[in-house]
C-alpha cells in the first residue's frame, strides 16, 4: 500500500489545541491549532459542497501573505485537491496564461485584488470566485455557515499537493509539481539543520506563492506544532521590531540576500536585540560577503543554503559551526538527498572544478505540469539539472558560483557575475550592484556593472573600476559602469537579470 499523507494541523489540534498556530500581522488575528483546524475543516466543506471541488481539482489563491492562504492549502489537501498559489505581481495576461494551464475550478482571492480577480473570472466563467479580507466577506460568511468536513479524503504521499509556477525568467512560467511526499521530506530534511520544533516561532517574510515562503520554514513549523507569524508584505523596520520584541519571541526566519541587506541598512539594525534568533537562513541567490559580515558583527550567523522549487526546496545547508570558516559556502547536502557537480558529459567533476549542480532524491519533483518535454529535458538518469554552476572543495562543502545562464565568456574565459558582484559589495558607498554581459567586438562579451549608490554618498565609475582592478583578474573586470536609482527585483527580492539586460544591455 502507498504511504499515506497525514494532516499536520488536525494532529496538532488533537495533541495541543491551545498552542498558537498562526499570527496574521496584516489583520491582527491569532489562531490556536484548535481554531485553525476548525476553520480549515469548514473551508474544506465549502470547497466541496459549494464550489464542487473534487479530488485532483485545482484551487487557486490570489492574495498577499495571509493566514487564509494556509487555510486553502490545508483544506485542499483534505479533499485530495491541488493548491495553486498565484504570483500577485503578475499582470492579467500573465495570470490568464497560468490559469489556462492549470484550469482551477475555484479562485480564492483577497479583496485587495478584486479587480484583477473579476477580470480573470470573466475569462474563465466556469471558475468560481470567493473573496476574503473582511469579517463580512463571502469567505468568512461561508465558513461560519458550514460544518467541518466529517470525512477527509484518504490521500497518498505520491499525490499532487501543490503546483508552484516558476518566475518565468527564461520564458513562460512552468508549473512545478509538488507532491505530499516532497513536502514531507522537506520537513524531515530541514528540521535537523534548522532546529525546527514545537517551540519554533517562525517569521514569514517571503511571498507564499514561492517555495521559500511556504516551505522555509512555514510548513515545517506547522508540522512540528510551532507558530507561524506571517507578514502581509516585507518591511525591514517592522521585521526588526518583531525580532527584537520579547513578547513575539521570534526564533526563526529565512530570506533572500536582499531581505538581510535591507534590514542591515535600516537605522534600527544596530540597536535591535537579535539574541532570540535560533536560525537565520539565507538563500535563493549567492550572498555577498559584506551582508554576511554585517550580520555576523551583530552576533547573528546567517546560515546559507541552497534549494529550488523543484527540490521542495532544501538541498544543502551550511551548519552554524562552519559558517565563518566556510564563508560563502551553501554547505553540505541534507540527509535524504544526493548532489553532485557534473561535467558536460554527466561525469563527476573533481574537487574545485566548476560544473553544473545535479540533485537526486525523494524530495525532487516528478516534473512540470502538462509539460512532458520540459520534464524529460530536466533529468538525466534520475538526476535533476539545477541550472546552477557549482563547485565542491576538498572537505565536501559546496559553493554555488552562479546561474549557468548568467555566466558569460569574455576572451575565452568563463566569468561568473556573482563573483564580481561580491567584490563590488565591498565598496562602502555602494548600496546595490549587479553585473550583466554586453556584446564586445574584441572580447565577444564583457561585463557591465549596474550600481546603486547609498543616499548622501558619492561614487564614480573610476572608483568602481579601480576597486575591481585591485581585487579581480583582468578578464573578470567590468568594462563599464552605469548608475541607477534601484535594481529591478522579482517578488522574492532577487535581482531580475532579464530586466537589467533589457534596460542596460544595449
Amino acid at each position: 500500500m502507498a504511504a499515506l499523507y497525514y494532516d499536520w494541523i488536525s494532529n496538532n489540534a488533537m495533541r495541543r489545541p491551545e498552542s498558537l498556530a498562526a499570527v496574521d500581522l496584516g489583520s491582527g488575528r491569532r489562531f490556536t491549532y484548535a481554531m485553525f483546524d476548525e476553520r480549515i475543516g469548514r473551508l474544506a466543506s465549502v470547497l466541496r459542497d459549494t464550489f464542487g471541488v473534487k479530488r485532483g481539482d485545482r484551487v487557486a489563491v490570489f492574495a498577499p501573505n495571509t493566514t487564509e492562504t494556509f487555510e486553502v492549502q490545508f483544506a485542499t489537501a483534505r479533499l485530495g485537491a491541488v493548491f495553486v498559489p498565484l504570483n500577485w505581481r503578475l499582470a492579467v495576461p500573465e495570470l490568464r496564461a497560468i490559469l489556462t494551464d492549470c484550469a482551477p475550478v475555484a479562485l480564492v482571492h483577497d479583496l485587495e485584488f478584486a479587480d484583477r480577480a473579476g477580470v480573470l473570472g470573466e475569462s474563465f466563467p466556469a471558475m468560481r470566485l470567493c473573496a476574503f479580507g473582511t469579517p463580512a466577506s463571502a469567505y468568512e460568511q461561508a465558513i461560519s455557515a458550514a460544518s467541518a468536513l466529517a470525512r477527509p479524503e484518504v490521500v497518498t504521499l505520491e499525490e499532487i499537493s501543490t503546483i508552484l509556477y516558476t518566475s518565468g525568467t527564461t520564458g513562460l512560467p512552468k508549473g512545478v509539481i509538488v507532491t505530499h511526499a516532497m513536502n514531507f521530506w522537506n520537513v524531515v530534511n530541514c528540521s535537523g539543520p534548522a532546529i525546527i520544533s514545537r517551540s519554533t516561532v517562525f517569521l514569514g517574510v517571503l511571498p507564499l506563492f514561492h517555495t521559500g515562503g511556504l516551505n522555509v520554514f512555514a510548513n515545517p513549523a506547522f508540522h512540528y506544532g510551532g507558530t507561524v507569524v506571517i507578514m502581509r508584505a516585507f518591511d525591514p523596520g517592522q521585521a526588526l521590531r518583531l525580532i527584537g520584541d520579547p513578547a513575539m519571541d521570534i526564533t526563526h526566519m529565512f530570506g533572500v540576500p536582499a531581505i538581510y541587506q535591507f534590514m542591515g541598512a535600516h537605522p534600527d539594525f544596530a540597536r535591535t536585540d537579535l539574541s532570540r534568533l535560533v536560525f537565520a537562513g539565507v538563500g535563493g541567490a549567492p550572498t555577498p560577503n559584506a551582508i554576511l559580515n554585517a550580520w555576523n558583527e551583530r552576533g547573528v550567523i546567517l546560515q546559507q543554503g541552497f534549494g529550488m522549487t523543484e527540490t521542495s526546496p532544501i538541498v544543502m545547508v551550511l551548519d552554524k559551526e562552519d559558517a565563518i570558516r566556510k564563508l560563502g559556502s551553501a554547505g553540505k547536502p541534507i540527509l535524504h538527498g544526493q548532489v553532485k557537480v557534473a561535467r558536460a558529459d554527466g561525469s563527476d567533476a573533481p574537487a574545485n572544478e566548476v560544473g553544473e549542480l545535479w540533485v537526486r532524491g525523494d524530495h525532487i519533483t516528478p516534473g512540470y505540469w502538462q509539460k512532458p518535454e520540459a520534464t524529460a529535458g530536466a533529468f538525466t538518469d534520475g538526476w535533476l539539472h539545477t541550472g546552477d554552476a557549482a563547485t565542491m572543495d576538498d572537505e565536501g562543502f559546496y559553493y554555488i558560483v552562479d546561474r549557468w545562464k548568467d555566466m558569460y565568456i569574455s576572451g575565452g574565459e568563463n566569468v561568473y557575475p556573482a563573483e564580481v558582484e561580491n567584490v563590488l559589495y565591498q565598496i562602502p558607498a555602494l548600496a546595490e550592484a549587479a553585473v550583466i554581459a554586453v556584446a564586445d567586438q574584441r572580447w565577444g562579451e564583457v561585463g557591465r556593472a549596474v550600481v546603486v549608490v547609498k543616499p548622501d554618498m558619492t561614487l564614480t565609475e573610476d572608483q568602481v573600476m579601480a576597486h575591481c582592478a585591485a581585487n579581480l583578474a583582468r578578464y573578470k573586470l567590468p568594462h563599464s559602469v552605469v548608475f541607477t536609482e534601484a535594481l529591478p527585483r522579482n517578488a522574492t527580492g532577487k535581482v531580475h537579470k532579464p530586466t537589467l539586460r533589457q534596460q542596460f544591455g544595449g
